[in-house]
């Protein structure tokens, strides 16, 4: 029988490696309807590529598009370049009115976009390029033939001639440009401000520009620039020569299956399959290279820059540390080395690394200086084709000499003094008035939050100082990253706000704090930011008076009830969705939080936990993302999580072991070997570990290493539908 199970291992592992397509797993309409704020958007794009197109409109349930844009600014947020077709005479309203379809003649794919506009009567596709696109649309049922041209912000467009139109827009201090070629010659025309005319060009907010056209079969083929309008002419000719969708379509696709391919599941559901898969497309959709064939434009110092490296741009450090750089350290590390790369070219051109590094400059939003634990990470991991001095200049001048205050850059201000003095920073009482001019008077102090995640991120600069040896910064920061234990309230159990003589300030955790708790908190309650220690996980342990105690804590936050109706708590915090008890799962904070029962004597409740928040919040329809999934930062905690282990904690190149869904997984890496997951007997009901080897060594703890998995292998696990309490108990990672 022993001998019989080896065959069968083998034969599984063989099989496996012939990779099959699961392109046709990707639904693009997951999540399509927010919970509360925002839906994902169906972007059809190249992984990491700058030109990205979604239908604009509302969400899923929406069945009229505004606008197809021939480009977007970030992740979800900004429009560039708009283009609809019309089946009617133009009239200057005509730019209000909105394209009605149906959603079953919609189709969507990563590398394709197709639909079929009712009362225009006109079937339409999109491809995506690197930096460029193609639109084609058929006309053979309608009765004109013409598109509609809008800039979303002071923009202009000018006719070079019947069949080339260029246009600018200006955002944010910048712009972009664009070069469309067409396949037969135009009757164009503008908006202007006596209606419709029969100029060249225009220059306006909102500019507006026509064309009609005699043929049924009208294609549109672009090239997009972040520096001019002869760059996107050279991105089009470079990307796009003939006029031949389909092989534009195909040259995409295989791109699409090249990367999706690089992992195989067998086993599960379809559905789970698809939400697997759809979960590694989201994965790709941020950073986006904005390098143009050896130039860039940053607006870190208004410069082009000329360079054969790719330039990275579009993150959100804040979502994106705790899975999507990590998967993406597995998955493609010099990708993920390119980044560091930019990470430290924008530290250059704007002075601070970047907390949300956006095409048009560092966002500060949310809190942290999260870029410091992404490279600690990535050195860990043996990612170290960057220069390693540089970033550590910029960790600690982000740590010393930057404001800590959230959405905010710069010179630290007085409060940033008191933290490094005291070890915290300092909450205002109820209907205190703030006196510190810097503090953003909507984010607002923020100072729980702000002391629990500047100690990982000082943890990070720690580490990295004694990976460097640099004993004295290693002493300093190691020192500050106990700060989180400076807000611990022993008599509440919990992560609580002091004022500035260090005073506890009596509020309800789960409720005060204003919209979103930001007096205190961020986006989430005292319940979520409880277990922000995810450096020191023993530490918050012991302040929890052991694993017994930290065990039964972890099961209240599953069950403790909000205090007040639904209603009441997401007035409050429209943030925390996908709850379970005081657990929110549609919000980033909370990904470690079901892991954290693997340090305790009941790792079986980390399977029981993750099995029924994948089921539950996880599913394949347009609902199916419980919270903003942020341009891959909730996907990539999908992929991890139904693989069946995750990175606990980013800065410690360890995983811990879940509960996968599948019965094998097979990641091909990069480094021309592979890692080998296989769950036998994994279901839905099965899905208790018994037993776990790795690499034919019986494992008895509940984790393992990046070098393992960068090594190849196999992790094998013994699923049933009872737990397994004996299993991996107290087993606490090497590191902490």
């Amino acid at each position: 029988m022993k001998r019989l199970a080896l065959i069968l291992t083998a034969f599984l592992i063989v099989a496996s490696a012939v990779a099959q397509d699961k392109t046709d797993n990707i639904n693009m309409a997951i999540g399509n309807v927010g919970q509360l704020l925002q839906p994902t958007r169906p972007t059809v794009h190249l992984p990491n590529q700058m030109v990205r197109m979604y239908p604009v409109r509302a969400d899923y349930m929406d069945d009229q598009i505004s606008w197809f844009p021939m480009s977007i600014i970030s992740h979800r947020i900004g429009e560039l370049f708009g283009i609809k077709p019309m089946n009617r005479s133009i009239e200057v309203s005509s730019w209000d009115e909105r394209l009605a379809y149906d959603h079953q003649l919609e189709k969507i794919k990563p590398w394709h976009y197709h639909n079929f506009l009712l009362e225009e009567n006109v079937a339409m596709d999109f491809v995506p390029a690197a930096k460029a696109g193609f639109f084609a649309f058929d006309f053979s049922k309608a009765k004109h033939r013409s598109l509609l041209f809008q800039t979303f912000n002071q923009g202009q467009w000018q006719w070079i001639d019947a069949n080339t139109l260029t246009g600018v827009e200006e955002f944010e201090g910048m712009k972009a440009f664009i070069y469309c070629k067409f396949n037969q010659a135009a009757k164009f025309g503008v908006v202007d401000k006596n209606g419709i005319a029969n100029a060249n060009s225009i220059n306006a907010k909102n500019a507006k520009t026509w064309a009609e056209f005699k043929n049924d079969q009208l294609s549109v083929k672009y090239g997009f620039s972040f520096i001019s309008i002869a760059n996107a002419e050279k991105n089009l000719k470079a990307e796009i020569s003939e006029w031949d969708l389909a092989a534009l379509e195909q040259k995409a696709q295989n791109i699409w299956k090249t990367n999706i391919n690089q992992i195989q599941v067998e086993g599960g559901t379809e559905a789970e399959q698809r939400v697997f898969y759809t979960a590694l497309y989201r994965y790709n959709e941020r950073m986006v290279d904005i390098n143009e064939n050896g130039q860039y434009y940053s607006h870190y110092d208004r410069k082009v820059h000329e360079s054969n490296q790719a330039m990275f741009v579009d993150d959100w450090i804040w979502d994106t540390y705790l899975a999507q750089h990590p998967l993406r350290m597995i998955l493609n590390p010099e990708l993920e080395t390119q980044m560091l790369q930019s990470y430290l070219a924008l530290y250059q051109q704007g002075g601070w690394l970047p907390q949300f590094p956006l095409v048009t400059g560092d966002s500060p939003c949310m809190n942290g200086f999260h870029s410091s634990i992404l490279f600690l990470d990535a050195y860990r991991k043996g990612i170290r084709n960057f220069d390693q001095n540089l970033a550590f200049q910029g960790m600690m001048k982000n740590a010393t000499q930057a404001t800590m205050l959230p959405w905010r850059v710069g010179e630290k201000c007085r409060l940033d003094d008191f933290y490094a003095e005291k070890g915290y920073y300092p909450a205002l009482r109820p209907g205190e008035k703030e006196t510190v001019p810097q503090v953003h008077s909507w984010e607002k102090r923020q100072a729980v939050a702000i002391t629990l995640g500047h100690s990982y991120d000082d943890w990070a600069v720690a580490q990295m100082a004694r990976e460097l040896n640099k004993e004295k910064e290693n002493q300093l920061f190691s020192k500050r990253a106990k700060n989180y234990q400076n807000v611990w309230r022993l008599d509440k159990a919990m992560m609580w706000p002091k004022d500035s003589a260090g005073k506890w300030i009596e509020i309800d955790p789960r409720l005060d704090g204003g919209m979103g708790g930001r007096d205190y908190y961020d986006e989430n309650n005292g319940w979520t930011y409880l277990w922000q220690a995810q450096h020191d996980i023993p530490g918050l342990i012991n302040l929890m008076g052991g694993k017994s105690k930290f065990e039964k804590k972890l099961d209240q936050t599953f069950r403790e009830d909000l205090g007040c109706s639904r209603y009441e708590f997401w007035s409050k915090f429209p943030d925390a969705t996908g709850l379970v008890g005081q657990y929110s799962m549609g919000n980033e904070p909370s990904f470690h939080i079901p892991y954290l029962y693997n340090f305790t004597d009941a790792p079986w409740k980390t399977q029981k936990r993750i099995r029924f928040l994948l089921s539950t919040w996880f599913r394949d329809d347009v609902f199916g993302i419980p919270g903003d999934e942020d341009g891959g930062g909730m996907s990539s905690f999908v992929v991890f999580s139904m693989m069946g282990f995750y990175p606990i904690t980013p800065g410690l190149p360890i995983y811990t072991i879940g509960s996968p869904v599948f019965r094998n997984v097979t990641i091909q890496l990069k480094n021309g070997k592979t890692f080998h997951l296989i769950a036998e007997n994994a279901s839905t009901d099965n899905k208790y570990i018994q037993r776990a080897w790795l690499n034919g060594k019986e494992l008895k703890v509940s984790w393992f290493t990046h070098e393992t998995l960068e090594n190849g292998g196999t992790l094998k696990l013994e699923m049933g539908s009872l737990p397994n309490k004996s299993w991996a108990v107290g087993s606490v990672p090497d590191g902490y």
